[in-house]
This record gives structure tokens, C-alpha cells and sequence, in this order.
């Protein structure tokens, strides 16, 4: 029930994720064109854009996370046994929920030291910048809780004990 619904927003921010995109495309390349065809643009364009980047980027990384999609290495615990496996997937696992704590202390601190300040063109609350950060752990908190309750029942497989890809080649 929980895969499912991690599933679900997945799939939803997935949505979120291309409509973002879009808008990015037609602020940036609207604004460049305005630029060069009428020598103005939009002042709204370059802010809005930034922002969207940023919350493309917190919301792809849930997704990728998901996925296991994320590079990494395993030069070492390629090297170990499925239980030694076992152990450095919930070590791992446990220490990147430590981090996502980390990251949402750090962001919502910052989240409550700029609310009260408005960004300059938008003049939206500087809060919600960093509030993608507080969504970001909010979001990844179940991924990973999945897969350490599936660790630690034993439903994952010898084969599926790597949480990470180690070549963008390598397939999926």
C-alpha cells in the first residue's frame, strides 16, 4: 500500500516536473526573444525561472531516489557477501535518513529566516525558495523508510541489494 502510494506521487511530481519544464522553456526563450525582437522582456521571466530550476531539481531527486537512479560507486560492497551486503544497505539507508533530517532542519530554519522577506521582482516570500528542501525529505522520508522495513523483513532480494547505478551506460 505504501509502494503504491509512493507510486502515485511519483507519477504526480513527475507531471509536476514536465509542466515546469515547459514553463521554464517559455519564460526563458520568450524573454529571449522579446529581447532581441522588441528590446525588452520580462522582468518576472529570469526569478520565476530560477525558482522553478530549483524545485525541478529537489523534485527530480525524489524521483530518482525512487528509482534508484543516483550515481554512485561499488567498488566496496560489490566486494562483500549478501550479508555484508545487508548490512551496508541498512547502514546506508540509515544514514541517508539522518541526512534528509539534515536537510529539512537546515532548510526549514532558513524557510523561517526569510519568510518574512519577498523576493525583489516577484515579491513572493523568499521562504517558499527553500521550502523545496523541506518537500525534498518530506517526499524522500517514505522511499527510504520502505526500503529499510523491506531490508530489515527480508524482502529484498541478494540481487537488488545495490541502491545505486554505477554508470549512466549500465543498464537499468
Amino acid at each position: 500500500m505504501l509502494k503504491k502510494f509512493i507510486d502515485g506521487y511519483c507519477r504526480l511530481l513527475g507531471y509536476v516536473i514536465a509542466v515546469a519544464l515547459a514553463l521554464m522553456v517559455v519564460l526563458v526563450f520568450g524573454n529571449v526573444f522579446m529581447r532581441y525582437a522588441f528590446n525588452s522582456g520580462l522582468t518576472v521571466s529570469e526569478e520565476l525561472s530560477r525558482w522553478l530550476f530549483v524545485w525541478v531539481t529537489f523534485l527530480g531527486a525524489v524521483i530518482a531516489l525512487r528509482d534508484n537512479a543516483h550515481l554512485g560507486t561499488d567498488m566496496l560492497v560489490g566486494k562483500l557477501g549478501p550479508k555484508g551486503k545487508r548490512f551496508a544497505m541498512g547502514v546506508s539507508l540509515l544514514l541517508m535518513i539522518w541526512c534528509l533530517w539534515l536537510i529539512f532542519k537546515g532548510t526549514y530554519d532558513q524557510f523561517l529566516v526569510n519568510k518574512d522577506s519577498d523576493s525583489p521582482v516577484m515579491e513572493v516570500s523568499m521562504g517558499w525558495f527553500y521550502a523545496g528542501g523541506m518537500v525534498f525529505s518530506a517526499l524522500s522520508f517514505p522511499i527510504l523508510a520502505l526500503d529499510l522495513f523491506r531490508l530489515v523483513t527480508g524482502q529484498i532480494a541478494d540481487k537488488d541489494l545495490m541502491l545505486i547505478q554505477e554508470s549512466e551506460e549500465a543498464p537499468h
